[in-house]
């Protein structure tokens, strides 16, 4: 059994947290909001004053964080994880952002001795706190297979795709391909209420037919219910499609659906729906619809 530090424990990072802590290992956190840290202590972690202290106390340190600047602060700043690491330690970066970052992180991780993987999950966090989604990897490979039992303990499913980087890549294609089915499942299920149909009903029937997605049976029920609490909040996806857009442009690929839906989701966005989940993206497509 492992003592894994986690820097920050926001609705994913307890998700996280909770599978480490049931899976038998230690838990010590850290996060700007005590209330956090306290739901983590009442499940039997341990707190800690800063990411800092995190690594002292920790064989492996995950970062979980909403942006790219908390990342690099975490990580590379004063009081930050790699203050307080140790040779041979590993630093796990959870959170999404730039294929970029990511590789100057590991960079600046290896410089000092210090593991380092690129570690996205593809799933919501109460998908996350029932074991499913998956863990993408991406680093040494030496250092994934040394920690692979931990991160199974995460996820059952934790697949290694490439060095540091390539597994960010494959993550804003999984949230490219997230975008896109939410808000077709939107304009689906927003047909058929035109049409006359018991959404409900017909969401059902979709999802055990050859149109079914996960995004459908994840979103489905909230655009039926027209109640959106977040398991992934419209204002956090939008940094994930603008990350989409840069790594674009990076690799020379036109994306234009993701242009379209990108349009889709800010305009609900500055409509003052950013706090809720993105499956709020129905209401833009009901306006457009009169409803």
């Amino acid at each position: 059994m492992a003592t894994v530090g986690i820097v920050g424990l926001g609705l994913l990072g307890h998700a996280i947290a909770s599978r480490l802590l049931a899976g038998g290992h230690q838990v010590v956190g850290y996060d700007v909001l005590p209330d956090k840290v306290g739901a983590v202590v009442a499940r039997g972690g341990k707190s800690a004053a800063s990411p800092a202290e995190v690594a002292r106390a920790s064989e492996m340190v995950c970062t979980v964080l909403p942006s790219l600047a908390t990342v690099e602060e975490a990580i590379l700043g004063r009081g930050g994880v790699l203050e307080g690491s140790r040779p041979g330690q590993v630093v796990v970066q959870m959170s999404t952002i730039s294929p970029a970052l990511t590789e100057r992180l590991a960079r600046e991780a290896e410089t000092r001795g210090r593991g380092f993987l690129d570690c996205p999950i593809s799933g919501t966090s109460a998908q996350v706190a029932r074991g499913d989604g998956i863990v993408i990897v991406g680093g040494d490979r030496a250092v994934y297979e040394r920690w692979r039992p931990v991160l199974e303990t995460i996820l059952p499913r934790a697949v290694y795709v490439g060095r540091a980087g390539h597994a960010m890549v494959v993550k804003l294609a999984a949230n490219l391909l997230v975008a896109l089915h939410s808000a077709a499942a939107a304009e689906a299920l927003t047909l058929v209420k035109k049409a006359g149909l018991d959404p409900a009903l017909v969401l059902d029937v979709l999802t055990t037919s050859a149109a079914a997605s996960r995004m459908l049976e994840v979103r489905g029920p909230l655009i039926v219910k027209g109640d959106f609490p977040p398991q992934m909040k419209l204002d956090l996806f939008m940094k994930d499609l603008h990350l989409i857009q840069d790594a674009a442009r990076s690799a020379g690929a036109a994306l234009p659906l993701t242009d379209v839906a990108e349009r889709l989701y800010a305009t609900v966005q500055q409509a003052g729906h950013g706090g809720e989940d993105l499956a709020v993206v129905v209401k833009v497509i009901e306006t457009l619809n009169g409803q």
